[in-house]
């Protein structure tokens, strides 16, 4: 039978009252409250991280009814009850530390009224905090649970504008370093967010934080695997093609089991049609510029390498692009390797189909594209490469770089990176949703780009011809038998040398010639 899609809802006693669907996550809130204190999580926005921390809350607080048939009930002691002490900043945005002292000052007083306790300190946040902490402890005769929601929103909210996102970030260690200095009172204590902040720039020597983000036991701590889409949402299904669920929604990994956005996955059992939900509901501004900034080329999106500590490079004053995407969910982990002992290399790309298609679509405009010729660029090329008219390919793309005014070239950084063609070329095919290998390694080198569609084979290699001389890139896929890898697969191959100038900012040259 159906049931309520909790579209929206965060809270567990809700959930479970009101007869929604719920997948089980206490499995892992019971490991992790019996077998350590301290704990991160960062995970990408609309992944039910406040969901799992009101299930914490509830757990601790006792409220064995809500867990009835759950896998924890059976493991937990319900005799005792825990003082939660809760703190979201996921609600409004706070635009200057004193904003953000006075909401930290209403937090801790709206915990005192909940708990039943009260505090002297009323002008001094690590003192009011501590006190709350020992207060709660005596009253209740258990030391304290510590859940903080979105610990990072504050300084995200304001990070295009370095000074502010500086004083929230000082105004949140402030808050947080007082979780060590008082780790006599509390229990277990729970952070999360979007980004990882460097321990040092936030919580200010709470060295002992587990910071669970890429541990392959907690990999489905948050989001829905594919036996819950087969087993808690099998009523839904009916009517819905399973592998364009899982091409548009699957896919975010974090080391272990990959995972489906439930924000996408409730709605499309919701609208019963296949939209990019969860992009639709924050486009990535920021991101996009950043990108563009920084000249960042976009083929780089569908595989990528990065070590943990890049991945983990994230401050005011020092963002690796890596670790932006990866952390705002825009990439997820594809595979890991250990080159030397305890040393590895992580590869990451696009978690699906949906982030795909909307990302490009988003860097498209950035690029130089009207937004209004995104659309009739994407249809167009379609019709093309369903034709395989490849003179229509080269008059497309010639056309689009002719019609990008002077002015653009001199006012966007990004056009004057060498990437910036191929960047153009890739994003228009990404935003198709093609099956797209970049830099797709064979025997004798490495494929610029190869894109199979309509029981096709097609092998790009991009060249600018003031750095290499005209031809070079036609002759490059045939000397270094890059079709070799491809044959057994029985489709028409068809070798692509696509040639750009940075001087006429134009295609020069569009070879084409079909393996045999």
């Amino acid at each position: 039978m159906t049931k309520k899609l909790p579209i929206g809802i965060q809270t567990f006693r809700e959930i479970r009252e009101e007869s929604y669907y719920y997948v089980d996550k206490t499995s892992f809130a019971l490991k992790l409250a019996m077998e350590g204190k301290y704990y991160f999580l960062s995970r990408p926005r609309r992944f039910g991280k406040s969901l799992f921390l009101d299930t914490l809350a509830e757990l601790f607080a006792g409220n064995e009814a809500l867990f009835h048939g759950l896998y924890c009930h059976d493991q937990w002691d319900w005799s005792v009850r825990y003082p939660v002490i809760r703190l979201s900043f996921a609600e409004g945005r706070l635009e200057s530390r004193a904003q953000l002292d006075k909401r930290i000052y209403w937090l801790l007083e709206q915990n005192q009224q909940r708990l039943g306790v009260t505090c002297k300190q009323e002008s001094d946040i690590p003192g009011s905090f501590a006190e709350l902490l020992q207060n709660a402890e005596a009253k209740y005769g258990q030391r304290c649970v510590v859940l903080v929601d979105e610990y990072d929103k504050p300084i995200l909210d304001n990070i295009t504008e370095p000074e502010i996102a500086r004083a929230m970030r000082e105004g949140l260690r402030n808050l947080y370093s007082i979780i060590k200095g008082q780790d006599a009172h509390i229990r277990f204590a729970f952070l999360t967010g979007v980004s990882k902040f460097s321990k040092v720039s936030i919580f200010s020597g709470l060295n002992n934080l587990n910071d669970i983000t890429i541990d392959a036991d907690y990999s489905a701590i948050c989001g829905y695997t594919d036996e819950n889409v087969d087993t808690v949402f099998a009523p839904e299904l009916p009517g819905l093609d399973r592998q364009q669920i899982q091409d548009w929604y699957n896919g975010y990994n974090w080391t272990g089991q990959p995972v489906y956005n439930p924000f996408d996955l409730l709605l499309l059992f919701d609208k019963r049609e296949f939209r990019a939900y969860w992009f639709e509901t924050g486009t990535p501004t920021f991101l996009v510029d950043w990108l563009m900034q920084r000249g960042y080329f976009t083929p780089s999106l569908s595989r990528q390498y990065s070590s943990l500590e890049l991945l983990s490079a994230f401050d005011v004053d020092h963002i690796e692009p890596e670790a932006l995407l990866f952390q705002t969910g825009y990439t997820t982990l594809q595979g890991v390797e250990e080159y030397l002992p305890g040393q590895r290399i992580y590869w990451l790309g696009y978690p699906n189909k949906e982030v795909q298609i909307s990302l490009n679509n988003a860097l498209l405009p950035a690029l130089g594209i009207e937004g209004q010729k995104v659309l009739t660029h994407r249809i167009r090329l379609l019709e093309l490469l369903r034709a395989n008219n490849f003179a229509g390919l080269q008059q497309l793309f010639t056309s689009f770089f002719a019609s990008i005014p002077h002015d653009w070239y001199r006012n966007n950084p990004i056009a004057q990176y060498e990437g910036y063609y191929a960047s153009v070329f890739y994003s228009h095919f990404a935003a198709l949703g093609l099956d797209i290998v970049v830099e797709d390694t064979t025997h004798h080198g490495r494929i610029d780009m190869a894109v199979t569609f309509n029981a096709n084979v097609y092998l790009f290699e991009f060249k600018v011809v003031e750095l290499v001389p005209e031809g070079h890139a036609l002759e490059q896929l045939k000397t270094k038998g890059y079709a070799e890898k491809y044959k057994s697969r029985n489709e028409p191959i068809y070798l692509i040398g696509a040639e750009f100038s940075k001087d006429s900012r134009s295609v020069v040259g569009f070879d084409v010639e079909l393996f045999a």
